[in-house]
């Protein structure tokens, strides 16, 4: 999913630079004290998870793990990711530095759009109805994720519509796996630590 550098053209690179920092100020200012190491271990998830990637043209196909970030972290997830996104650009070459707002905006958009759509459902007082909605928010984020990053190619010039309509059905793999992970996720933690999602323990149950 990372857009390697010279892919995009110079409107969409500087417009997704801005948007990025719009993005990090709020997540910045939405991250309280006792979700930061949260948002370390969320971004470390990501780190890894996108490690093994498979390339395609300009793009490639990886585990992202988005859509888990934004359920727990909301507007948090694009700082958290774009520190990610970050070490993996400047230790591995994945991406590139003059698209990383682009990147950013392209996986933590998404994760904070599933926040929204899908945050209440994984605060269901059942563990089983949260963890439905949790694999709903992973897919979407996955859906979503693909779209603004075809859409991102395909604003950088018609040669790219080919690879932007290849990122989408090469991802249809990757939106299964990530519904079932982050369904597995979100039920283990409302299990364990409900707290993470703004639901409080029940008595009795685990502190």
């Amino acid at each position: 999913m990372h857009i390697v550098d010279g892919a995009l053209s110079n409107p969409v690179v500087i417009g997704g630079a801005v948007l990025a920092v719009g993005g990090i100020a709020m997540g910045l200012r939405r991250l309280p004290m006792e979700k930061i190491p949260a948002a370390g271990v969320l971004s470390a998830t990501f780190f890894v998870a996108s490690l093994v990637h498979v390339p395609i043209g300009p793009s490639s196909v990886h585990l992202i793990m988005n859509g888990l970030a934004g359920l727990v972290l909301g507007w948090a997830a694009f700082p958290a990711l774009f520190v990610g996104l970050l070490l993996q650009a400047v230790f591995f070459g994945f991406g590139g530095i003059t698209v990383l707002g682009v990147n950013t905006v392209n996986i933590a958009l998404p994760a904070v759009i599933v926040y929204f759509i899908c945050s209440r459902g994984v605060r269901s007082p059942s563990p089983v109805t949260a963890a439905v909605w949790g694999g709903i928010g992973g897919g979407l984020a996955i859906v979503l994720t693909t779209g603004v990053v075809a859409l991102s190619l395909a604003l950088s010039g018609d040669e790219f519509l080919p690879a932007a309509q290849l990122v989408f059905f090469a991802h249809i793999p990757v939106m299964i796996i990530e519904a079932l992970l982050s369904a597995a996720a979100v039920y283990l933690a409302r299990k364990v630590k409900p707290e993470l999602f703004g639901v409080l323990a029940t008595p009795g149950g685990p502190s």
